[in-house]
């Protein structure tokens, strides 16, 4: 029981310090486990043997981080993304549904490379002047990205994907490779999502009265775009877009390790796109602190996964846990916390989420009989949908400042839906067989 109380209380405040901010992920996630390790009478020695243990397990992912977020960086500096969406807005014309549909594709594609901000950035300036001139509301705009964003975070190098195979120990990659049936899904239920969205506001009266798109560029923003076009590499269009179906492929066929894949493939990358030393270093240095900050911060989760599974932390606290569960709903928990995880992952951080919450829930999933990759599964999918819905996540503000909206107006508007889509794929995975009931 003293176990137990220690490992209930090192969640309390790993959970609590992590959703405060007023400390370093990595510093909670290291600190907090070893003075509980120290409180339930384990030594220095024993520590550094769980640590260990425990980073030996995250090393794999955190490389896939790391060269991954700068591969996809890469391809964005070098304008792959910026032909497909200009052509695709083009073709899109005045036709509402058309725009709203080309919105979720334009998300979808934007966040290959896992990153938040990227997709925001990359969509919303992009379709913002279209909605206003079509006079579609701004909420649809940010609703479609969220959506897309959610259903793509499922990648191996999107952060909850990346954090849940920590927690169990497995390479990302694998654990993707089982959710591609339920990412597929939600692409499709995302899509149908766009058309519905362009019907409702059809019939709202978008498009009757096209207004005016003109902007006005700040020369701060002519300065930044003129340094972005000079990243540009649009001759060299055809071999990044090959390079990276192939990269995708490889992932897919799962050939070899994928954090070797995109060491490879940024290698190419950099010598193809970015010959010469000076501007490869720069490419390094310009995407280096998003990549080193997630994969520091997955080291040192596993630091914390290693103590609570060498000190029996977990097994004590699910035990206590298991004394309070009904008997009948015990086998039922991965899919009442599946149902749940979309407005748990609103107000939960992810790091809290992943590292606190998710392997106490595994742990006593486990002692009624469910896998800890089912339960996993079905706590993972709500979450990403929650993803730009969440206060906790500075995406959300990035995107909501850009169309001058509202936090809770947002939330009002999206809510219901990305729930809607969270359920749906959940159903799905048990449907398809990726989830076992």
């Amino acid at each position: 029981m003293y176990l137990a109380i220690i490992g209930f209380a090192m969640v309390a405040v790993i959970v609590a310090l992590l959703l405060k901010g007023k400390m370093s992920p990595i510093v909670v996630l290291i600190t907090i486990p070893t003075i509980a390790a120290l409180l339930a009478g384990f030594g220095i020695s024993d520590i550094g043997k769980f640590i260990v243990d425990g980073v030996k397990t995250t090393q794999n992912n955190a490389v896939l981080f790391i060269f991954s977020i700068t591969y996809f960086g890469i391809m964005t500096d070098v304008g792959l993304f910026d032909i497909l969406v200009g052509k695709l807005v083009k073709k899109a014309g005045n036709n509402v549904i058309a725009i709203t549909v080309v919105t979720a594709v334009i998300a979808i594609m934007a966040h290959l490379d896992g990153s938040t901000a990227c997709t925001v950035l990359i969509t919303i300036p992009s379709m913002y002047p279209i909605y206003k001139r079509m006079n579609i509301r701004p909420y649809v705009l940010l609703l479609l990205t969220a959506s897309a964003m959610g259903v793509m975070n499922l990648l191996p190098w999107g952060g909850p994907t990346a954090r849940a195979a920590t927690v169990l120990g497995m390479d990302a990659n694998d654990l993707w490779l089982k959710l591609i049936p339920i990412q597929i899904v939600g692409v499709v239920v995302t899509l149908t999502l766009a058309v519905i969205m362009g019907i409702i506001e059809k019939k709202r009266g978008a498009g009757l009265n096209a207004g005016s798109s003109d902007t006005v560029e700040t020369a701060a923003a002519a300065e930044a775009d003129k340094k972005a076009e000079e990243l540009k590499r649009p001759k060299l269009l055809w071999f990044n877009g090959l390079l990276t179906i192939g990269i995708i492929v490889s992932l897919v066929l799962n050939v070899v390790s994928s954090y070797v894949v995109f060491m490879m493939g940024t290698c190419i990358a950099l010598i193809v796109n970015y010959p010469s030393l000076k501007a490869q270093d720069a490419r390094f240095k310009a995407h280096a602190a998003s990549a080193l900050s997630i994969a520091t911060t997955m080291l040192a989760a596993g630091a914390m996964v290693g103590v609570m599974e060498g000190t029996d932390m977990l097994s004590a606290m699910a035990n206590v846990l298991i004394s309070f569960i009904p008997e009948a709903l015990g086998q039922y928990i991965h899919v009442i916390f599946g149902i749940f995880a979309l407005p748990m992952g609103m107000m939960i951080g992810t790091d809290a989420y992943f590292y606190g919450i998710m392997p106490l829930i595994i742990e006593v999933g486990t002692k009624y009989g469910v896998t800890a990759l089912n339960t996993a599964m079905t706590m993972i999918i709500g979450k990403n949908v929650a993803l730009m819905i969440s206060p906790l996540v500075p995406a959300t503000f990035l995107a909501i400042g850009l169309v001058d909206v509202e936090l809770k107006d947002h939330i009002r508007f999206s809510f219901k839906w990305l729930f809607g889509i969270s359920l749906v794929m959940l159903l799905a995975g048990f449907l398809l067989g990726v989830i076992q009931l």
